[in-house]
């Protein structure tokens, strides 16, 4: 049985493996220390059978899944891996498969060890005490054997940065993945914890590839289709001239726009099948009953839980419905420019507080802004800025919409607008690449790809007759996009910039989201170092 030490931590949880593969021994009691020996030992079920549960580890895999585990076995940085991303974004889930991942390639069931920080037998304790004694009831542990620490929620434990960076520094036999559901915590830590000790990897909403798994049949085999290190103006190239929509990636996105990109709620909605737009749908047809359910659960995990409890907790807000009044406002002005001022006048708040509410949500993976390109930093930090949503049907569940974004087409230019944004700001997140919008006098562009390699320029529609003057005014005022400009819609064909008179192409919507899919996925491979 573990003791308590007279400094109150437990160095000895008294995990007796015998034979390294049992901890059925375990006598529970209701003290503090034995109730933190059964918790550690009911989250990590392996341990007994040696393998982990489907209802955890599902088989359907996100592409993080499936090279996670590679980078803990083979990274000679010894550098630890934080998750981040907003509430059932799949974190937890990527983080079971790769448990799963490394119990095949061979690693003992007892060298894996989860721990859930924000339960609440383990935020009181010091992350320290319990690696210690983890690593201490393991026989024969090295830095060539080490443990696998999953640690899901990291920012819950305090001080948990200095930690990682002593279980670093200090060269402790340990290999660390993270999860954390905001940013907050992160930006909040010493400024030089993290240098050279651990990677912040973003896991956004599911974009279009990664939706096809729940949609197509049979479902599409995991593969890159862009080559590791490939711009975007070299993907979009490769498009065939005068390709249309496919069936598979339009529904894809259709699913995506009014369902969002979590797997968990992609793979019931899915199951349903996605009606033809616009059509008549019955008040009580499953896809309807889908779309209803996953509003309901986006408000209450997404948007309640990330004001009410992520946010507040890092921050210390005392009027945490204030900052859930200032994201209803937001919603109804995604796409527009963001005038603080206003905003702050109409919510009787400062204009320095919106500012800064703005910036918790943005830390919880909610809304992102881009600000206007101006070729230049410092005209871009004094010029207006654009908000969007991190995941389209996020916005729907704040507004609840219920069913008018499938049944009222007037919903859909935002919706589709913050689809194409949110779809390329997953990419510029991998890829290093700034993204911006654009607006000079009366004329104006979505989004501005700022690739240094080959920068490109789109406009995002919902008709195929849409003026192309933003983008023609665009390119008179910055040559280098002369040939690198797109109009996007639903209904538009394949043509490449090279092949028109004006120097602008055009892109179906669903192979434009398509092919910044597969490049986040190719971007996020190369910045970890796999191969995929």
């Amino acid at each position: 049985m573990a003791v308590q030490d007279d400094d109150g931590d437990f160095d000895d949880l008294g995990l007796a493996f015998g034979d390294g593969s049992d901890q059925s021994e375990i006598i529970y009691s209701p003290d503090p220390v034995s109730q933190r020996l059964r918790l550690l030992s009911d989250q990590n079920p392996w341990h007994h059978s040696g393998s982990v549960p489907t209802t955890l580890a599902p088989p359907t895999e996100r592409p993080l899944a499936r090279i996670l585990w590679q980078k803990m076995l083979d990274d000679g940085l010894l550098r630890w891996h934080i998750v981040l991303g907003p509430r059932r974004v799949g974190k937890t889930t990527v983080l079971y498969q790769t448990v799963a991942h490394l119990l095949d390639a061979g690693i003992e069931r007892h060298r894996i060890w989860w721990l859930r920080l924000d339960h609440p037998l383990l935020v009181d304790v010091a992350l320290a005490d319990v690696a210690r004694s983890v690593i201490a009831s393991v026989p024969d542990v090295s830095p060539e054997r080490p443990i696998f620490l999953f640690l899901d929620e990291v920012t819950y434990a305090d001080d948990w940065d200095l930690w990682l960076k002593t279980f670093h520094d200090e060269r402790w036999p340990v290999r660390i993945a993270a999860t954390s559901s905001a940013s907050a915590a992160l930006r909040k830590r010493r400024q030089d914890s993290g240098v050279g000790r651990w990677r912040e990897i973003s896991l956004a909403p599911c974009l279009v590839s990664e939706a096809m798994q729940f949609v197509a049949t049979p479902p599409p085999q995991p593969q890159h289709e862009a080559p590791l290190g490939a711009s975007l103006a070299d993907q979009l190239r490769r498009l065939e001239e005068g390709t249309t929509s496919s069936l598979d990636s339009s529904e894809a996105a259709r699913l995506l726009m009014l369902i969002g990109g979590f797997p968990e709620l992609l793979l019931h909605a899915g199951q349903a099948r996605v009606p033809p737009e616009y059509g008549p749908l019955a008040d009580d047809s499953p896809f309807t009953e889908a779309l209803v359910a996953a509003q309901l659960s986006l408000r209450e995990d997404a948007v309640e839980r990330a004001v009410y409890k992520d946010i507040p907790q890092a921050f210390q807000i005392d009027n945490p419905m204030m900052l859930e009044r200032l994201l209803y406002v937001l919603a109804g002005q995604v796409a527009q420019l963001l005038s603080s001022s206003n905003i702050a006048a109409d919510l009787r708040l400062a204009e320095a507080t919106v500012e800064r509410y703005l910036a918790y949500l943005e830390a919880a993976f909610i809304v992102f802004t881009l600000p206007n390109y101006a070729g230049s930093e410092a005209k871009v930090q004094r010029r207006g800025r654009k908000v969007y949503f991190v995941d389209s049907a996020v916005r729907s569940a704040v507004l609840q919409r219920g069913l008018a974004p499938l049944r009222n087409p007037s919903e859909s230019g935002h919706l589709v607008e913050n689809m194409a944004a949110s779809a390329l700001h997953s990419l510029a997140t991998q890829a290093g690449v700034r993204l911006y919008h654009w607006r000079e006098r009366s004329n104006e562009v979505d989004l501005v790809y700022d690739d240094l390699r080959a920068p490109l320029a789109f406009e995002i529609t919902s008709s195929a007759l849409h003026d192309l003057s933003g983008l023609r005014a665009l390119i008179r005022r910055h040559d280098r996009f002369a040939g690198n400009a797109y109009l996007v819609g639903r209904e538009l064909p394949v043509t490449h910039p090279s092949e028109s008179t004006d120097g602008i192409g055009t892109l179906p919507w669903d192979m434009f989201l398509t092919s910044v899919s597969n490049l986040a996925e190719a971007a996020m491979t190369a910045r970890l170092g796999g191969t995929g």
